[in-house]
């Protein structure tokens, strides 16, 4: 089988990890959360990553995750794969991917060490060299690759096809672009990367990690077609309506970045609890009635178009 290295472009979507009454992933709510994002337009399944609670979930629940999406993707869009923290267990659940039928996967930052560029540059090839699997390296916390280090990983495997920046650091950013150009795919992995996607599509950032398309999907479309076609005014008007209320709801608890999207899928009638995994804590009933506000005034001024599908 050829593969194709070429990592996914557009909106990319990344599920939560549903649970139920008794704590344990609802797996039909699961399936009907990616079945959503595909049906929605959505480029790419990214499965048990950061939106997926990737830090709180199990061997099993891991396996059972990535079985779910490659099954119910159908082949439909690629799927990919959250991997890293313990280096061990990144490259089992690598080859896990790869058993089970992924495109890819998105690397996460180390566990809790933050390693030099020599680290980080070993820490990534040795995940990387482990398969034949498409790679995405994501910039993030403890893992900040410097222009050296990433230039030596991808010209030694043609595997990397993207890089994923959630540091926000646009001096860096430029200064990759500039030098390995279409060589990636960079993808704006910043939280809640609508907020920041002017900026980054301005420097060549054309993809991004969606987490209010689980709720919202063809807002996040108005408006990323809004930032392609130049229309400023349409961007301005769902930065201010919607997208910056929901932020400065997101910013006011640490851990809402992942809590704050499942709150958001019960306001729209999926079957999906506001529950999650410590230390990630629930929203709160005051910003959930908060949030609840914000996504009927949105789907008021902003409505659904009668042929798009709606959960609500």
């Amino acid at each position: 089988m050829t593969i194709v290295r070429e990592a996914p472009k557009g909106i990319l979507g990344f599920p939560t990890a549903p649970y139920d009454e008794r704590g344990n992933i609802d797996e039909n709510a699961l399936g009907e959360n990616i079945d959503f994002l595909i049906r929605e337009g959505l480029t790419a399944i990214f499965i048990a990553c950061g939106s997926g609670e990737f830090h709180a979930i199990n061997n099993y629940e891991y396996q059972r995750m990535v079985e779910i999406a490659v099954s119910v993707t159908g082949g439909r869009v690629p799927v990919y794969t959250g991997v890293g923290g313990n280096i061990t267990h990144a490259v089992e659940k690598v080859k896990l991917s790869e058993e089970l039928g992924a495109d890819g996967y998105l690397i996460l930052p180390p566990y809790l060490i933050e390693g030099e560029q020599e680290g980080l540059y070993n820490y990534y090839k040795t995940i990387v060299e482990s398969s034949s699997l498409n790679a995405i390296l994501y910039q993030r916390d403890n893992a900040i690759l410097q222009l050296p280090a990433l230039e030596r990983l991808v010209q030694e495997y043609p595997q990397i096809v993207g890089v994923k920046d959630g540091y926000g650091d646009m001096e860096l950013n430029l200064e990759m672009i500039q030098s390995l150009g279409d060589r990636l795919e960079w993808l704006n992995g910043m939280p809640f990367a609508e907020i920041t996607m002017p900026a980054y599509a301005g420097i060549g950032f054309s993809s991004y990690s969606s987490a209010i398309s689980n709720y919202l999907p063809h807002l996040s479309r108005q408006y990323y077609q809004a930032i392609l076609s130049g229309d400023h005014e349409l961007v301005r008007r769902i930065y201010v309506d919607v997208f910056l209320p929901i932020n400065r709801i997101r910013k006011s608890q640490k851990g809402y970045a992942i809590s704050l999207i499942k709150a958001g899928m019960r306001i729209r009638g999926f079957n999906v609890a506001n529950t999650v995994r410590p230390p990630v804590v629930p929203v709160s009933k005051e910003h959930y009635e908060d949030l609840e506000k914000i996504i009927n005034l949105a789907l008021e001024k902003y409505p659904l178009h009668q042929e798009e599908s709606t959960h609500s």
